[in-house]
């Protein structure tokens, strides 16, 4: 059989790659993550999609500006009195939120009674207010059925494609067979238009899957990728100080690490658990053995062929079947049993795509003198292009997270910047006094997504309105950007909202029954969106900063002073 194991050969491994596996090994969860950003490179871009209600200036901070504030889940209920000033009042036009999660007239019961006055005429809102509040919930509910829970996994770049070529209006390319390598189209160029959008169709596809191969699920669109892999290539290597390499049955983009507390990890495709060390461990040690394997491989003969390169990283069966399963899931490996624990299984042989595990690392651990200095090292670049690899890849770019000389550079190209990126890639900039997002209006140039249908992003989202409600600065108050978070606020909101919202909309049951898992589990989506941040110091359980793009999910700030009620006071007219 073509490229069958030897049965005296014994697979050798890549030692920069068997290095890696013992830095894993080595490593906390957060900076297994980190590593595997800095060697790997896999991890897609994640933006922002709703962009604010309406336009503002770019010296407003996003604490007081406008926002794009929409509630997880709506429901149709009767009006209640708005019981609390909690540092700003919002407008009484805007479409009220639930604000303590209580019954009308009575505070949450997770929370201390709030003694401030009610707003006038909170208690006799018209009907025709009752009306639009009805009308705008059912519009939110038929919204969010047809948005897909995406927790933690990223949208198909298949919708992406076909939703952007749909928008051109105009018919797709032929595709070469998926059993030949992919060619050309003729000599002639599509008209301007077209290509341009075909460039940033192939453009977002990579930034959100930085390897595609011709028969995988992104395989729509890889011919745009083949045809137009020069410009891509220059463009991505000017603005990114990315290497772009199309080959005839993959496409890798080799993108750069983010430094540490990147907030990036990877799952297992099948169940969505986050990586282990011991995972990446595994990785990494599998990889080593499979960049210069046979054609075919024999699975027992693998898994002897790891135990004895690395005696010393034991694996838990577990770790051991998410590194292969992410490695089926790049195409690498074909042929994996279903169930990888079971001895029977392990006598099937294993196709094994050379070329595609040579593609994975995104550069050899050769020059690092340990997991900290490669983190580094892959995430170093000239100001310039490292604030641009930041804003393409990350939800918002603060200039008080900068260098000096990042910092700088921001300041000064705060408009052509963001401008250069958001032409290629289809995004727009959102400028703030503190610092700059690039939103994907489609909301498809993102793995998280935020409002999303699934439990989780409900929870999230109005775990963080309320939070900004609560500590949000006024304009004058002084602070360093970031806002200390309460600990016990934490808890009681979230027992508020997921005694209010949870079983009427459906909320899974085991997050009900365990809040201590809800809790870590959406402080954890707040936190890898940017909207959160852990205290600089460590406490147990951690300590909480609120950022200012948080407040984008939050009702506007509105500083009208609330009329008062005593006898002295004016009535207004009509009363």
């Amino acid at each position: 059989m073509k490229g069958q194991f030897p049965a005296d050969q014994e697979l050798s491994p890549d030692p920069g790659l068997l290095r890696l596996a013992h830095w894993f090994a080595a490593a906390g969860p957060g900076v297994a993550d980190d590593l595997c950003t800095a060697s790997f490179g896999l991890y897609p871009a994640r933006h922002f999609g709703v962009p604010a209600d309406v336009p503002a200036d770019a010296d407003i901070s996003w604490w007081h500006g406008p926002t794009a504030h929409a509630a997880a889940v709506r429901r149709v209920r009767e009006a209640r009195p708005v019981r609390g000033l909690r540092r700003a009042r919002r407008d009484a036009a805007a479409l009220p939120v639930v604000r303590s999660g209580a019954k009308a007239g009575k505070p949450g019961r997770h929370r201390k009674p709030e003694r401030t006055r009610p707003l006038p005429g909170a208690q006799d809102r018209s009907a025709q207010e009752r009306e639009t509040e009805g009308r705008a919930a059912q519009a939110c509910d038929v919204q969010a059925c047809e948005i897909q829970p995406r927790d933690v996994q990223p949208r198909d770049a298949q919708d992406c494609v076909a939703q952007q070529r749909d928008a051109q209006d105009h018919a797709p390319h032929d595709h070469a067979p998926q059993d030949h390598a992919p060619h050309d189209h003729g000599p002639q160029d599509p008209p301007h238009s077209d290509a341009a959008a075909e460039r940033r169709i192939a453009a977002r596809l990579l930034l959100a899957h930085p390897l595609v191969t011709a028969s995988g699920p992104h395989a729509d669109g890889f011919p745009l990728i083949r045809r137009h892999r020069d410009w891509l290539t220059e463009r991505f290597d000017t603005l990114l100080g990315y290497r772009l390499v199309v080959g005839p049955w993959h496409a890798r983009l080799y993108k750069a690490g983010l430094g540490p507390a990147a907030a990036r990890r990877l799952h297992d495709p099948g169940t969505g658990t986050p990586f282990t060390p011991a995972g990446y461990a595994q990785l990494a040690l599998a990889l080593a053995l499979l960049v210069d394997a046979p054609e075919q491989l024999p699975y027992r003969r693998l898994l002897d062929a790891m135990h004895a390169a690395a005696p010393d990283l034991p694996a838990a069966p577990a770790d051991r079947a998410m590194a292969l399963a992410a490695l089926a899931d790049w195409q690498v490996l074909d042929g994996l049993p279903d169930d990888p624990a079971v001895p029977a299984d392990r006598s099937c042989v294993l196709t094994v795509d050379r070329e595609l595990a040579r593609a994975v690392p995104a550069g050899p651990p050769a020059l690092a003198d340990g997991a900290a200095d490669l983190i580094r090292r892959a995430a170093d670049a000239e100001p310039a292009t490292a604030v641009r690899r930041l804003l393409a890849e990350t939800p918002a770019v603060l200039a008080a997270d900068l260098p000096g000389e990042q910092r700088a550079w921001l300041r000064d190209h705060r408009l052509s910047g963001p401008a250069a990126l958001g032409e290629f890639l289809g995004l727009e900039a959102e400028l703030r006094a503190e610092g700059v997002a690039l939103l994907d209006p489609a909301d498809e140039l993102t793995d998280l997504a935020l409002p999303g249908a699934g439990t989780l992003s409900q929870a999230a989202l109005l775990l963080v309105e309320r939070l900004v409600e609560e500590v949000r600065p006024l304009p004058g108050d002084p602070t360093d950007g970031d806002v200390p978070i309460p600990d016990a606020l934490i808890d009681g909101v979230l027992g508020d909202i997921a005694d209010e919202y949870g079983l009427p909309a459906g909320w899974h049951r085991d997050y009900l029954a365990d809040r201590t898992a809800l809790r870590r589990d959406a402080l954890d989506l707040l936190h890898r969106l940017g909207l959160i941040t852990p205290a600089p110091r460590a406490t147990r359980p951690p300590a909480w900063l609120l950022r200012p793009p948080a407040a984008r999910y939050a009702p506007a700030l509105d500083l009208r002073p609330s009329p008062g009620t005593g006898r002295h006071s004016r009535r207004d007219e009509g009363e």
